[in-house]
């Protein structure tokens, strides 16, 4: 099953995808949140709930898209209790740049390089090759993790993505990205997923890699559609950007589990272990990696370039388009 949140009669508005070109509407006051948390409080599957909700009306799915009346899929009314986060170092070989970390964090027997020339990015990529898909319900090495802002950091599929005046680079990154509510008792509940573009400053984070916190804080965009169910193993995509109507530069991408060094459980439960992060009716966005960039390849991307992530398994592709924040200028604090 998959859902998208749209703007209809300017109201919030679920619905379910039939086809490329129709949707059916979810009789849902509160979105997608309100489904979920009816879900939780009635101990019913998410797709129960949905289908006890539809209505007969239907929408031209082409026409939301084309109006630009398309929503993140899943949101928080205040956007202060959306936590966006992200996880990397997760992914295998399906880009040069991670094939290269592999074969470094080999052990020298199998022709890698020795511990002590490891970095300390190279070490954390290994102890998740080595032991990050435990057993169900045993805990495997803590991966890579960031804070990238709340709900405000957040843009609609079909919108402008915004970089930063400051900002030396406007890289995407297509990921999986976890969707989840927070229960009343304090368990988190895994919504679904969606497609994600990261969207980081990777010349920041190269020249100084304690400095990926910076590069992180950024605008970001997941969806248009909510996946509802068991998510394949493996899912092969294509990231893409276009500038002027003409391909710049694409390369296909693989995400799941099986293309991934660490579980997604052993991702959610590093992130959920922090009480802080289980604050009943909190919605969290949780990116869990990828391993190819166009940066890697010596992109540079201008306004108006947009970006194309299309991972078919989880519906309509993600598309956004490059902007720019109005320069705030010198930020320090002035004195009460």
């Amino acid at each position: 099953m998959r859902l998208i949140q749209c703007l209809n009669d300017d109201q919030l508005t679920v619905a379910m995808v039939i086809d490329e070109r129709e949707v059916q509407v979810v009789d849902a006051d509160e979105g997608v949140y309100g489904l979920a948390k009816r879900a939780i409080d009635e101990g019913k599957p998410l797709t129960a709930v949905v289908e006890s909700a539809l209505t007969e009306k239907r929408l031209d799915y082409a026409q939301i898209v084309a109006e630009r009346r398309l929503l993140p899929p899943l949101t928080h009314s205040d956007p202060a209790h959306c936590l966006v986060t992200g996880t990397g170092l997760t992914h295998l070989g399906s880009a040069d740049t991670r094939s290269a970390m592999h074969a470094a964090a080999m052990s020298p027997s199998e022709g890698g390089v020795d511990e002590s020339e490891l970095t300390d990015s190279m070490r954390m990529f290994r102890m998740g090759i080595e032991a990050g898909k435990p057993k169900a319900g045993e805990v495997g090495p803590q991966p890579e993790w960031f804070y990238k802002g709340d709900g405000d950091c957040v843009v609609a599929p079909e919108t402008d993505i915004p970089s930063p005046a400051f900002a030396q680079d406007a890289g995407e990154e297509p990921e999986l990205a976890g969707l989840y509510v927070v229960g009343q008792d304090g368990t988190p509940w895994r919504v679904g997923y969606a497609i994600g573009n990261e969207f980081s400053d990777h010349v920041t984070e190269r020249f100084n890699y304690l400095w990926l916190a910076h590069s992180k804080l950024r605008a970001c965009s997941f969806g248009p559609e909510l996946f509802i169910g068991q998510l394949p193993g493996n899912l092969e995509g294509t990231s893409r950007i276009v500038r002027d109507g003409r391909t710049l530069w694409e390369k296909p991408f693989l995400t799941g589990e099986g293309n991934m060094a660490h579980s997604l459980a052993n991702l959610e439960h590093h992130h959920f272990k922090y009480r802080n992060f289980r604050r009943p009716g909190d919605v969290h966005v949780h990116f869990f990696g990828t391993a190819t960039l166009s940066f890697a390849d010596k992109i540079v991307v201008e306004p108006g370039d947009r970006y194309e992530i299309d991972l078919p398994a989880l519906g309509r592709p993600l598309r956004n388009t490059l902007g720019s924040e109005e320069d705030f200028g010198y930020a320090a604090a002035k004195a009460l």
